[in-house]
């Protein structure tokens, strides 16, 4: 007999698994021994009340035996010898999934990257962190697996209605992700392990006879009577195929200004901007588990239970009809340089698997709206000196840039970061010292009014106060304020009909994933991937 059973449970008692197996038996009325089993389908931390429990989903096997398991496989073909050829730009999980799916339907991906491959990617980070040199086609937004693959991995969407978040997850199982993911209410790969999974994965492209090119920019689309019929690339090449899939990620500004100077519709996307705030994990952990006793950790401060994840937390609030929420939280985490240019700077967070670094960062950012860009003088003195129209498609982006080259000045050059203590931003207060920050190229005090907007920095304060209020302990001189975190998502929406999900001037052209505006992380970007491939697969215009 099977049985589903939700249990609640102590951290140290979820951590057992004879313990589990003992509840089950005193839940179900059954002998200890008859229970063989039980697979997990949800686990999720409660931090609601005075003590933290574990809630527990499963699956428990009582008097038959145990089985494993069985993690839902896509079996490929071969596509060596496929009729169709499609060109995937970017491989990132939009790109990748893509490709999985095309080979599925037998059609030959080729994909073209403009970065590295993930092992050769890793040393241009070094460089980036330890010297202060930007390859800007190789970096933490370009390279394989994209943004995503050095930015925690975490793989948690409410983007249900899009597509299977169960099959991606099974497809991540397929190539490597350990199984938690499966059932975890958040779950994260780590950045890690998710280089050895994208590797997995363009093997397995490969081997069932897709392409896969690194280095390979896209410099040119090639079009005829409103149809695209290939790219050229910037070292000259041309690919023919008979549909191109753009899933080339938030920050490929060239794809959206090459968009625009060919005349093809794209659109301004409202987007959000601020800071990267980090504490150290302890105090988080001390907020959100502060039932637990309180132990000597060496610095007198907090320490979790050891059968507790490193704490996280979700904000969000209205300042002055302005939303002001965290992005992209990663507990015991590190703050990264996410630039794709020598004069900007940005700022992003990620994660190992366990978790383990000291410290918790988030990003705290604004919405913006084309009110706020308009308001703005020094924006209208930034698209003045440029001879941009205020109107342009593109002036979201703009804004984006204007803010990340003011951070990498503020930071006084190198990638070095302006950062402000919490409390000393809130008040208008320079920071007389810094506390260690995980940022490796360092960090920099300045004052961040002169790094951001007057309407960010000013919804930043008050949203900061309103969090410390909400969280006891938040707001502190412990955390530093790091600017900017200004790749939340696409500054520009490239449209596409809502029914073939072509790109509405250019026929077999297929806008995909976050840098197209219709995602926002790594499994939405590969269920988007997903869609527009099996889009491909029943356009009939490609077969007959």
């Amino acid at each position: 007999m099977q049985q589903q059973l939700t249990l609640k449970l102590l951290p140290s008692e979820a951590a057992n698994d004879d313990i589990i197996k003992n509840v089950i038996a005193r839940s179900t009325g059954k002998k200890e021994s008859e229970i063989t089993g039980f697979h997990l389908q949800k686990k999720s931390v409660d931090a609601r009340g005075k003590q933290t429990f574990i809630n527990l989903t499963l699956k428990a096997f009582i008097d038959e035996p145990f089985c494993q398991r069985e993690i839902s496989k896509v079996f490929f073909k071969d596509v060596t010898q496929a009729l169709k050829k499609v060109i995937v730009i970017g491989a990132g999980p939009a790109g990748l999934f893509a490709a999985l799916k095309l080979i599925e339907q037998r059609i030959q991906p080729i994909i073209l990257e403009r970065g590295k491959d993930v092992r050769l990617r890793r040393r241009d980070l070094a460089a980036l962190n330890k010297e202060g040199i930007i390859n800007p086609d190789s970096n933490y937004c370009f390279g394989e697996g994209g943004a995503g693959t050095y930015s925690d991995g975490k793989l948690y969407t409410r983007s249900n209605k899009r597509g299977d978040i169960n099959r991606i997850l099974n497809l991540f199982v397929q190539f490597g992700a350990e199984e938690t993911i499966l059932y975890e209410a958040h779950p994260h790969i780590g950045t890690n392990k998710l280089p050895q999974i994208i590797t997995a994965m363009r093997k397995a492209i490969m081997g069932y006879g897709g392409q896969f090119l690194f280095e390979k920019k896209v410099v040119d689309l090639i079009c005829a009577n409103n149809r695209i019929e290939g790219i050229k690339t910037a070292d000259g090449d041309l690919f023919k195929a008979d549909a191109v899939i753009l899933a080339t990620g938030h920050s490929a500004r060239d794809i959206f200004t090459l968009l625009h100077k060919k005349k093809l519709l794209i659109e301004a996307k409202p987007f959000a901007l601020g800071v990267r705030i980090e504490h150290p994990q302890s105090i988080i952990d001390s907020i959100q588990y502060g039932s637990l006793p309180a132990f000597p950790n060496g610095g007198g401060g907090f320490s979790r239970d050891e059968h507790l994840p490193p704490a996280s937390y979700s904000l969000v609030e209205q300042v002055a009809g302005k939303g002001v929420f965290s992005f992209c939280m990663c507990p015991g985490g590190i703050i990264a340089p996410a630039c794709t240019s020598s004069d900007e700077l940005v700022v992003n967070g990620w994660s190992p698997s366990k978790r383990n670094n000291p410290y918790a960062n988030s990003g705290m950012v604004v919405s913006i709206s084309d009110t706020d860009l308009r308001d703005c003088k020094d924006y209208r003195d930034y698209m003045e000196d440029k001879k941009i129209e205020m109107n342009s498609p593109l002036r979201m982006m703009y804004f984006q840039e204007m803010v990340e080259r003011k951070a990498y000045t503020s930071g006084g050059g190198n990638f070095v970061a302006p950062a402000q203590r919490m409390a000393d931003f809130c008040f208008n207060k320079l920071s007389s010292s810094l506390p260690d920050c995980s940022y490796l190229p360092g960090i920099e005090s300045a004052d961040l009014r002169t790094t951001l907007p007057t309407f960010i920095y000013e919804s930043l304060q008050e949203g900061l106060k309103s969090f410390g209020k909400k969280m006891k302990g938040y707001f502190t001189n412990e955390a530093v304020i790091v600017a900017a975190e200004s790749r939340t998502s696409s500054p520009v929406r490239i449209p596409r009909d809502s029914v073939t999900l072509q790109h509405p001037q250019i026929k077999n052209l297929y806008p995909c994933g976050e840098g197209a505006g219709y995602a926002g992380g790594i499994v939405s970007a590969a269920m988007d991937g997903e869609r527009v491939a099996a889009m491909i697969g029943q356009n009939r215009d490609l077969w007959d």
